[in-house]
């Protein structure tokens, strides 16, 4: 049965059930990490995003059920009252984004087994690994991100977001949308110099944006491959995407359990932190450090990254 059909449809709400491995707050937790982060807002407990469907962009609200224990609730604040279809599109999307169906019991199992992962579970029960939905979305997210530091990141997504994305208002605040491959496709490097982006990056993205338009990337084709190593050489053949990118990737939107950014510097500098080490692990370390955790490679790196903010 489609998760996404498990819910009560209240017509300007619905309600989700969650897991029992499942906890709210750290998930908007995760969320908060960054003050700069501009496709979703926080507020009293509870997270806003804007969602397109069919060019109708609708505003939603995620919180915590106050009545129905180990569910939440999407409330429509407009500026439309989606249609029933829309209703479970929006659905899919939020199970999606939190990754809700995803059974991390044999997870934790094996994390409580695990010298650096059982701390990682105990301090972070309940947190998922909260996705990108939107292929194009991650793929440019994992762009911007290479070889520059966090902060810098978002500030770099924010003009891309605020230059080229759409954006709509609900009661006084904008809620922005990620542009769209054809709007990315249609731009020169030059028309990007004010973004402070590097040239290599800018033309990554509008590559990657036509491959997009033509139908010769989707996130269907890489649903579609055997396992998570053709995927990942699926998408390294991509000008631009490295094995780094691929794994992130994999990970965020396409969820590929076993996806693992084994190069990842913050990865690295959590198990330092966590193994109180004086140096970052080398990559022959890792691999014995993580043979464990085979077919769990992308939440254990998740887990991991929690530590450093």
């Amino acid at each position: 049965m489609d998760q996404a059909l498990k819910w009560v449809d209240l017509e300007q709400y619905i309600k989700l059930p969650v897991p029992l491995e499942f906890s709210f707050k750290e998930n908007l937790k995760y969320l908060s990490r960054s003050t700069n982060e501009c496709l979703l807002r926080i507020h009293n407990n509870k997270v806003y995003k804007a969602i397109c469907l069919e060019d109708k962009p609708y505003v939603i609200e995620v919180s915590e059920d106050p009545v129905t224990p180990q569910t939440i609730s999407v409330t429509f604040l407009g500026p439309f009252i989606p249609t029933a279809s829309h209703r479970i599109e929006i659905a899919r999307h939020v199970r999606e984004w939190f990754d809700l169906d995803t059974d991390l019991a044999p997870f934790y199992e094996m994390a409580r087994q695990d010298r650096i992962l059982r701390r990682a579970v105990e301090s972070f029960y309940g947190l998922r690994n909260m996705g990108i939905p939107d292929l194009f979305e991650a793929i440019c997210w994992g762009i911007i991100g290479q070889q520059i530091n966090l902060s810098f990141a978002y500030t770099l997504k924010r003009r891309l977001v605020e230059k080229y994305g759409r954006n709509t208002e609900h009661e006084g605040e904008q809620y922005w949308l990620f542009p769209t491959p054809e709007v990315i496709a249609s731009l020169t490097v030059e028309d990007m110099d004010d973004l402070r982006m590097t040239v290599k990056k800018r033309e990554y993205l509008i590559n990657i944006a036509q491959l997009f338009v033509d139908g010769h990337l989707s996130k269907e084709s890489l649903l579609a491959a055997m396992d998570c190593k053709t995927a990942e050489n699926m998408l390294v053949r991509i000008r631009g995407i490295g094995p780094w990118t691929a794994n992130y990737v994999l990970m965020r939107c396409l969820r590929f359990r076993s996806a693992f950014p084994i190069d990842d510097v913050g990865l690295h500098n959590a198990i330092k932190y966590v193994l109180e080490l004086e140096t970052k692990p080398t990559k022959d370390e890792l691999r014995v450090i993580s043979a464990g955790w085979r077919n769990w490679e992308s939440y254990a790196t998740f887990y991991l990254w929690r530590f450093l903010y």
